[in-house]
Formats: C-alpha cells, structure tokens, sequence
C-alpha cells in the first residue's frame, strides 16, 4: 500500500469524511531537505467530517495529524492539513 493510500485509509476509519483529497506534493519538493527520489513525502490533505464541528482549527489539525503519527514520524516529511466541519 502506497504511503497516500494508507494516509486516505487511515483518515477515514478516524473521521468518516463527507469529503476526502489526499494531495502528494512532492514532486513540488525535490532536491529539499526531506524529499527523496520516490516521492511520498510531502502531502496536502483536505478533509470535511462532522467529527470535527465544534472544534477549533488548531484542535481540528491535531486530530489528524495524531491520526497520522506513524506517518509522520516515518515517510512524510511534511503535512498540510485543511480540516473542516460541513
């Protein structure tokens, strides 16, 4: 499974999303500290789940960014992250 697929995966078991984009924007990195000639590091993720009304935009990223803890301490180097209620 590629590192976007379990990212994808892995954000819809948390938060059943009403919309979901996993971004990979590592060809955008290239020769940066992080990147690697693979890909898979840097991503950008757009998701919109009732789990997250209620919540401020910081508590919103913190979600899923501790959702996604194994990844980053692993292969991702970098995570943007727009997490917002319907």
């Amino acid at each position: 499974m590629s590192v976007a697929q379990n990212i994808e995966r892995k954000l819809n078991e948390a938060f059943a999303p009403l919309s979901l984009q996993v971004i990979d924007e590592s060809h955008l990195h290239a020769g940066h500290v992080g990147a690697r000639p693979e890909g898979e590091t840097h991503f950008r993720v757009e998701v919109v789940s009732a789990a997250f009304a209620d919540c401020s935009r910081v508590d919103r990223q913190r979600m899923v960014y501790d959702t996604l803890s194994e990844e980053l301490a692993g292969p991702v180097h970098a995570l943007s992250v727009l997490a917002s209620p319907p």
